[in-house]
């Protein structure tokens, strides 16, 4: 179906930016968007302006990460038609072959498309190396096809890493403890069409075990650092003559998540610290603060606007 969607803080904002977002018919994740709250008007047809994006996403739990990305996209001003990637070389644990089969599409299958963006999704392997990733062959290839198929890619928090690695032989680094919460970031280019809206601080979520070095970002010439953190580091790249970028934290995260990340490693017993600026006053038993989702819809926004066209 083709779908709008409205909700959440700005509602009334939202409603007025909302166009049509076309995702594969029966998805439970577009259910899952309507019980949040969502407002949902079915389409019957898209038009001459509708952007092509596809999703190529390699996070376990798969509806998770589909509604993640259809709350951001459907709230945009721009229409979308959202297609499922798959790897061929991979078979997930968490999804049964009825949901991939049914709502993705494998990589052989598009190769021979275009699409106007393309989202890669992290994974929770970044303390692998690169080469002992079992697709790391086809991802990488996904990589090069992208420079010719697709206008414009987001690589997301480990698939920024393992992109920056594939093209630029940039190596990722073990942290001493897991980067975990909202933190503050500055904007390097506040004029850029990618932060237009956009405070002079905004907040991100991290969830992550490894990091980049600011140094190693700066001393390639071809790349420029766009946002950082004092505290999580570099947050925004742009490889430079194109319109891929490198995004190491979880803009497009729901308010929960890191609530359920909290409290899946306590009931492991797992060392895990409270995430940073996340609960109000701090405690697990308060609500999540949304410091973030306003700035997500907006990077996705203008990402889907400037960039993708």
């Amino acid at each position: 179906p083709h779908v709008r969607t409205t909700g959440g803080a700005f509602e009334d904002l939202v409603r007025e930016l909302t166009m049509p977002i076309k995702v594969p018919a029966g998805l439970p994740a577009l259910q899952a968007v309507i019980d949040e709250g969502n407002a949902v008007e079915i389409l019957e047809k898209t038009t001459a302006r509708t952007l092509r994006i596809a999703l190529l996403n390699i996070m376990p739990m798969k509806e998770t990460t589909e509604a993640d990305f259809i709350r951001l996209l459907a709230t945009s001003d721009e229409e979308i038609e959202l297609t499922l990637m798959r790897l061929d070389t991979h078979t997930p644990k968490h999804a049964s072959p009825e949901h991939m089969s049914n709502y993705y599409r494998g990589f052989n299958e598009l190769k021979g498309e275009h699409f106007d963006g393309l989202i890669i999704t992290g994974a929770p392997i970044e303390k692998i190396e690169y080469e002992e990733v079992t697709y790391w062959p086809e991802l990488c290839t996904i990589f090069n096809w992208a420079k010719e198929h697709v206008t414009s890619t987001l690589f997301i928090c480990w698939a920024a890493q393992a992109g920056l690695y594939q093209r630029f032989g940039i190596q990722k680094h073990l942290l001493p403890k897991k980067m975990f919460g909202i933190f503050p970031h500055t904007i390097a280019r506040p004029g850029l069409p990618l932060f237009r809206g956009f405070d002079s601080t905004i907040y991100v979520p991290h969830s992550r075990h490894t990091e980049l070095h600011r140094e190693d970002i700066v001393a390639c010439d071809r790349i420029e650092l766009l946002s950082e953190s004092d505290i999580s580091g570099v947050y925004i790249m742009q490889e430079k003559e194109t319109r891929d970028f490198f995004i190491t934290g979880h803009s497009e995260y729901a308010l929960y998540t890191l609530d359920g990340e909290y409290k899946r490693d306590v009931s492991k017993g797992l060392p895990i610290e409270l995430p940073l600026n996340y609960y109000r006053d701090n405690d697990p038993a308060n609500e999540p603060v949304n410091l973030w989702q306003h700035t997500a819809r907006k990077l996705f926004g203008n990402w889907l606007k400037y960039y993708c066209k």
